[in-house]
């Protein structure tokens, strides 16, 4: 932590932010754009769904919560910052649509762009108190998401199109240095105080925030996982989706309510959400595939045996 007091953490957080997008990339092959035109229709629903409804359902959750106006708005803030990496392995770990996940991720990253400024900004003027002056330049905040989400991103496709199979080399050191990275940024984020770059974040604050956080991941795979049924998705479709749709990039967030609005109060939400994101989405996802293998599988060989 004495080091991490020396280094300017939201540089550090950009850092990690752009290699979590140079993985992305690393993981991209041809086939997975060649995806963004075999399913259209389960696309455009999910990307509707994350960008859209989710947000909508996060402003109900928190439209008469007992919560200052600064954790309404880290919350919200948390529900326009699409999945990444973690979002496909959930996938690829529950068995679905990894071809799904990595289209939607990066349609979500390109969005991104001008879904956060605009939607954040539209936040801070519906949310917080009147006479508050907290804004987000629009432009700047277009350009820096762009230099530490598309352009790592894009790197990382051409570092796998030079290397081939040798990329699964940098891979594997990504995938240990990582989770090492932001579990110091987080644990910086969560003990530190607000003057060495910290949120001064309590027991208390943490218990206020968990239900609204945990209900937050588990209601929006709910909703992800729902709209795809009256367009008659396949179950593995709708599980993909729900997943994209409840696990959010915590790391972009961060940089959103640290960096740009330089407002600590905001990014308690998104480390509180950091705490469960992971084993929550896990557990539902593997819980709608249990309830596909245990329920439906069931019900529909006594239908064929009457």
């Amino acid at each position: 932590m004495l080091l991490l007091s020396v280094i300017n953490i939201n540089y550090l957080l950009n850092g990690v932010l752009a290699l979590i997008m140079f993985g992305l990339g690393l993981s991209l092959k041809r086939e997975d754009f060649q995806a963004l035109f075999d399913q259209p229709k389960s696309l455009a629903i999910g990307l509707f769904a994350q960008m859209v409804l989710l947000p909508m359902l996060a402003a109900v959750l928190i439209y008469s919560a007992p919560l200052s106006p600064e954790w309404k708005v880290g919350i919200m803030i948390l529900s326009v910052c699409p999945g990444g990496i973690t979002s496909n392995l959930v996938s690829y770990f529950v068995k679905g649509n990894v071809a799904l996940a990595v289209s939607l991720t990066v349609c979500n990253a390109l969005l991104s762009l001008l879904s956060i400024p605009l939607m954040v900004n539209l936040f801070l003027t519906h949310i917080m108190n009147q006479g508050t002056s907290v804004a987000l330049p629009f432009w700047n905040t277009l350009l820096e998401i762009f230099v530490v989400t598309i352009i790592p991103a894009w790197l990382g496709m051409a570092t796998r199109l030079r290397l081939g199979k040798r990329v699964s080399g940098i891979s594997k050191w990504l995938n240990v240095i990582l989770p090492l990275l932001l579990l110091a940024v987080f644990g910086f984020k969560i003990l530190a105080g607000q003057d060495q770059g910290g949120t001064d974040m309590s027991a208390g604050d943490i218990l206020i925030l968990t239900p609204y956080v945990i209900g937050l991941n588990v209601l929006s795979m709910l909703l992800g996982f729902a709209v795809g049924i009256p367009f008659a998705l396949s179950y593995r479709n709708r599980i993909t989706i729900a997943i994209e749709v409840g696990l959010h990039n915590t790391a972009l967030a961060l940089l959103i309510a640290g960096d740009k609005l330089r407002m600590p109060a905001m990014e308690k939400p998104a480390l509180v959400y950091a705490l469960y994101s992971v084993v929550v989405t896990f557990t539902v996802g593997y819980l709608l595939v249990l309830f596909r293998e245990k329920v439906l599988k069931k019900s529909l060989d006594l239908g064929q045996d009457a």
